[in-house]
């Protein structure tokens, strides 16, 4: 393979999940060790908006589609598949890295196979506590991995715990004054959640009443922006006697000081979710995205209610009796917030980026 400068190949992609943390290790590899990095991905991915932005080559492949679809797109992504491995050899071929990173997504397992049938070394990423379709896959046949959680460790050969890359902004900021009043941040990712977007303003009355001072910012996503604040318009008293306490956005642009402005944060509980509360020290009422491929979001969620870091409600179960009850119980015990922020924190890997990228420079000989 000859030495000369560090080759990576990232493979994956599909969410922002896959790619911003993919993107964070791309950059550690460029900045400290001189690297030459390329992604593969797919039309469908985030990857074709945020690779390219970011200043890194990107190779698209055909295909498609296997966890959580119908039995005939399975067949059809099947049959696809050797195709998808086949432009894989061929692009390995040409750019001859050192080492291919596995991130996970819809390209990750073509160009996977691809590693192995080409005998490259392969590193896989698995944020969450419980590996998706592709990792469960090939984590054996991986000569390194890099995930999130301890218990993640056993499903792969040679795992390293690195935490997942995440904004140094998110690990520097202030203590939120004790003096200041309780503000409830709510969020879904940047599509916004459906269920807090319908459950938040028909108990959100309620709630301004149960907790002084409180107020609240709720992202709802660009598509569902009018319907949320629609509803919270529904009601008298947030057209009226509360119609300052609640803001809703379509997105918020500073989630780093939208966190450190928070008592509370209400959100689901992906990978890049929770490792910004760890980073940030926030306690969270963390509710699982129930179709979320192997149910994962649930079992990172289950990770920070047993370390004490958050509290859960499962969606399935969700009545706006217990929700509002939730909420009021977490918003009015400060104590109890703050000892779940440290416990969050104790979950955190400030430096994720740089140790990922030690883990795959390791392969440059």
């Amino acid at each position: 393979m000859g030495n000369g400068r560090l080759r990576v190949w990232i493979a994956g992609g599909g969410s922002g999940g896959h790619v911003i943390p993919a993107l964070a290790v791309a950059r550690e590899l460029v900045e400290s060790y001189s690297a030459h990095v390329r992604f593969v991905g797919s039309a469908r991915g985030m990857e074709t908006r945020l690779v390219p932005a970011a200043g890194f080559s990107l190779d698209l492949i055909q295909v498609g589609q296997l966890n959580q679809v119908s039995l005939a797109t399975r067949v059809k992504t099947a049959g696809r598949l050797p195709l998808g491995v086949l432009q894989c050899v061929r692009l390995l071929r040409k750019f001859r890295p050192h080492v291919v990173f596995g991130v996970g997504g819809y390209a990750s397992g073509p160009a996977m196979l691809a590693a192995i049938l080409t005998r490259t070394p392969r590193v896989a990423f698995e944020p969450n506590a419980v590996p998706g379709m592709v990792n469960r896959w090939i984590g054996r046949w991986v000569q390194a991995a890099a995930v999130n959680f301890p218990d993640t460790l056993r499903y792969f050969h040679n795992g390293h715990i690195t935490g997942i890359p995440v904004r140094p902004e998110f690990f520097s900021l202030p203590p939120r004054p004790t003096d200041a009043p309780p503000q409830l941040l709510v969020f879904g990712g940047s599509q916004g959640a459906r269920v807090l977007n319908r459950m938040v303003p028909q108990i959100a009355a309620d709630l301004f009443e149960a907790v002084p001072g409180l107020t609240i910012l709720h992202q709802s996503g660009a598509r569902h922006l009018e319907g949320t604040h629609q509803a919270y318009l529904q009601s008298t008293e947030l057209r009226g006697k509360w119609a300052a306490s609640w803001t809703v956005e379509p997105f918020l642009d500073d989630m780093p000081a939208c966190f450190g402005a928070a008592s509370l944060v209400l959100c689901r509980s992906g990978a890049s979710t929770v490792a910004e509360l760890a980073a940030a020290q926030k306690p969270a009422l963390l509710i699982p995205f129930p179709q979320a491929a192997d149910d994962h979001q649930r079992r990172n969620a289950e990770v920070f209610v047993q370390a004490g870091a958050a509290a859960m409600l499962v969606e399935s179960e969700l009545t706006p009796e217990r929700f509002l009850a939730e909420l009021i119980r977490l918003l009015t015990d400060p104590a109890a917030l703050a000892e779940m922020g440290q416990r969050a924190r104790s979950l955190a890997h400030a430096d994720a980026a740089a140790a990922i990228a030690a883990l795959l420079a390791h392969f440059h000989s």
